[in-house]
Order: C-alpha cells, then structure tokens, then sequence
C-alpha cells in the first residue's frame, strides 16, 4: 500500500493504491468525468484506488490528482514486477494503444484529442516516472478516445506491475539506488 498526501493553496488530494481487490475503489475529485476515469483505471489495473480531491480550479484538481496518483504507483509498484506493458483497447469508434515502461524514466507521447486529459496523462507519467505511449488508432469520440485510453493505460500497468519472480529486476543496470539529502 501507498499513501500520498498532497497539499497546496489550491488543492487538497490524499490517494491510497494497493492490490487488496477485496476494498472498494472509492474516488470522490468533484469531478464526474474523471471520477469515472480513474474508477475505469482502477478497475483495468486490477488496483483500488481511495482518491478525495478538493480544489479551487478543475484543471488544478485533475493536474494534482495526476501528479499524486503518478507518486503513489511509483511508491507502491513492487521492485520485482515485470516493468512493461503495452495494450490495445478498441471502444466503440475508438481504438487507443498504451505503452507502458515503469523504469523510472520519465517520457510521455500523445497526444490525446482533450488537452485537459493529454495533460492528466502527462503529468501521472511524469510523477510515476513512467514512459508512456499512446496512440490514437483510430476515433471520433473525445469521450470514446480518452476512455479507451484509461482503460488501455489500466491494461498496460496491470502488465507493468505483475510479478517478475522475487529476484528479477528487468534492466542491464540492475537495482538503482538513489540517495537524495537536504
């Protein structure tokens, strides 16, 4: 389990992640839209989420809720998972493919056709130190499109986070450690 908090003058987000599919995904941002994507998310990751988000701005809610639900993944995500994940999610007049690298590299290639949600994508990878790739395949439907992309990410880090045997670390470099003092 992981636990962010995160707290400013214009948002206040706390975000549990773990793998007990016996909780509920509970997800309040005040938000509908994403509230359904990051329940949609949650579902296909195979991850509960418990997300409470209140802010002054929607694009100031959505863009923290990125950037904590980014932070915790990256928390939470095992060290001996397999790291990549890659799906391809057609709905309806939407085909989007994700992939997904959870190395610790930041990159992210869209876009999507709703610069609110090309952003939310940008942000989690960034903060999960995430390679992300997604592919509009094909598409007309905003909703359809960024829908079929949060399932395809959901897909893509079930995959990432799965298990790779209690010693495997998936890179020539091995385990990296990384000591940051103040």
């Amino acid at each position: 389990m992981s636990r962010v908090v995160r707290n400013t003058r214009e948002t206040q987000i706390q975000i549990v992640v773990d793998d007990d599919i016996d909780a509920a995904t509970s997800i309040d941002t005040t938000i509908p839209f994403l509230d359904h994507m990051l329940v949609t998310l949650a579902r296909y990751s195979g991850l509960r989420f418990d997300i409470r988000a209140r802010g002054d701005l929607r694009h100031h809610i959505s863009e923290d809720v990125a950037i904590a639900l980014g932070k915790a993944i990256a928390a939470w995500s095992p060290d001996a998972r397999a790291r990549y994940g890659d799906r391809t999610v057609p709905m309806d007049d939407a085909l989007v493919q994700a992939a997904l690298d959870l190395g610790g590299r930041f990159y992210y290639e869209g876009p999507l056709p709703s610069t609110t949600y090309d952003h939310w994508m940008r942000s989690f990878a960034e903060h999960a130190g995430a390679t992300l790739h997604l592919r509009v395949l094909r598409g007309r439907d905003r909703h359809h499109i960024v829908e079929a992309a949060f399932k395809a990410l959901g897909f893509a880090l079930r995959d990432a986070v799965a298990s790779a045997g209690e010693q495997a670390v998936f890179s020539t470099k091995g385990s990296v450690e990384l000591e940051v003092e103040r």
